[in-house]
């Protein structure tokens, strides 16, 4: 573990021009995983940092990689950074653009559902930074578009989330093609066996970083959940929307259902956009942007968009229906209540969902509190929760069990 305490950006020997650009940009005090992240970084050490999204690890890893860039002669990408989302990766390549200013750090976005021919010609440009999604990274390496012999740096950003969506093939493919002597900084919400062994195969006597437990939600989010049935659920939600005027972001788990909550909730009267892997990435964008912007007030979504929402003032998260990971439910609630303000987060619990509701108070260690008026799970005879036993708890599903509300994963993960 290492540790560091840090009240400001000029304790960590950083150059002028970095600075500047840090303070253009509103950053003047690090936060916990920057202040522990940047010092071995800067001095080339590989990092494993366990961090929820709000807490400002995108600075973590830029900011020792625009340095190190800085001092290397330019002419090729010499920086890769992994993310699962097209979103996440536009998100990382904004934040590149303010903080490689003054150095004249350039950098290209290589993502599914863009135009392959705009992305050959970014490379053309010889950018010092590519930002990609696994996917799309491997068909221009298939193309012979994209050359990795010259990458000194490897960010793996939202490990979990990015073997979550089934890229484990991917990454390994483009990791055997990477340089055996580089820099990598892996970073991830959760630290499952699975990103434990991708980090022991890519990263060599890394410097830990663990700035909350793996399974800990953000500070500030006052959690609640609602026991009812899948069609009270709707009402439930139009209830709930109409008592409070704040931006709200509803999880639902398919696509259908958030197209069809989308046309219900614009019907009750209110403005609402929504996101899930059918849309391209302009209609995708422009609904992030719309409520970025405050123009609509609800975002209805898919997991797809539990990482990968960078919006400062969500005040209240609804999973009307529970994930199927229970780290995605700290995900999920982690839209919330970021760097270091307070939100709301309620679930919507069924009979069906009673082996996900087991599975995430299992993670997170305590009981998720049951919201003011909702019936308790034995006032009415089909919401009643029978005891099992602890193998069973782990478990989701069981032989014979109705498994409409447990549905598999998409073949193809949705953020490519």
């Amino acid at each position: 573990m290492h540790t560091s305490v840090h009240t400001s950006f000029h304790t960590l020997g950083l150059s002028d021009l970095l600075l500047r650009d840090l303070t253009a940009a509103g950053l003047l005090v690090p936060t916990s995983i920057q202040a522990q992240a940047i010092p071995p970084a800067l001095e080339g050490r590989d990092v494993i940092g366990c961090a929820q999204t709000g807490t400002g690890k995108t600075a973590a890893f830029l900011i020792p990689m625009i340095e190190r860039l800085a001092v290397l002669p330019k002419g090729q990408p010499q920086a890769l950074i992994l993310a699962p989302t097209r979103e996440l990766a536009l998100q990382i390549f904004a934040s590149i653009e303010k903080l490689g200013r003054s150095h004249r750090i350039s950098a290209t976005v290589i993502v599914g559902g863009s135009d392959m021919q705009a992305q050959i010609r970014g490379l053309r440009q010889r950018p010092d930074i590519l930002v990609a999604t696994p996917g799309r990274l491997l068909d221009h390496m298939w193309n012979g578009t994209v050359n990795l012999a010259p990458i000194k740096i490897l960010v793996l950003d939202e490990a979990d989330r990015m073997l979550d969506m089934g890229f484990a093939p991917q990454i390994n493919q483009i990791l055997d093609a990477l340089p055996l002597e580089r820099q990598t900084l892996l970073f991830s919400a959760t630290i499952p066996t699975d990103v434990t062994g991708l980090a022991h195969a890519s990263l060599h006597g890394a410097v830990h970083v663990m700035v909350t437990p793996s399974s800990t939600t953000a500070e500030g989010v006052i959690q609640a959940m609602h026991h009812t049935t899948s069609q009270e659920k709707t009402n439930l939600l139009v209830s709930l929307l109409g008592a409070e005027r704040g931006t709200v972001l509803v999880f639902a788990r398919t696509k259908n259902r958030v197209d069809r909550l989308g046309q219900t909730l614009e019907q009750a009267g209110h403005r609402v956009a929504v996101i899930h892997g059918d849309l391209s990435l302009p209609q995708r964008l422009r609904a992030l942007d719309g409520f970025k912007r405050g123009r609509v007030r609800i975002l209805v979504a898919t997991d797809i968009a539990a990482r990968g929402i960078d919006v400062a003032n969500i005040s209240h998260v609804v999973n009307y229906d529970l994930p199927n990971s229970p780290e995605d439910y700290i995900h999920r609630v982690g839209r919330t209540a970021r760097m270091k303000m307070t939100g709301r987060a309620t679930s919507f619990v069924t009979f069906e969902e009673r082996d996900q509701l087991r599975a995430i108070e299992t993670l997170l260690g305590y009981p998720v509190p049951l919201a003011e008026g909702s019936p308790r799970p034995g006032d009415r005879p089909h919401l009643r929760m029978p005891e099992r036993s602890r193998g069973d708890r782990q478990r989701w599903g069981r032989p014979g069990e109705d498994r409409r509300q447990h549905q598999p994963s998409p073949a193809v993960p949705e953020g490519v």
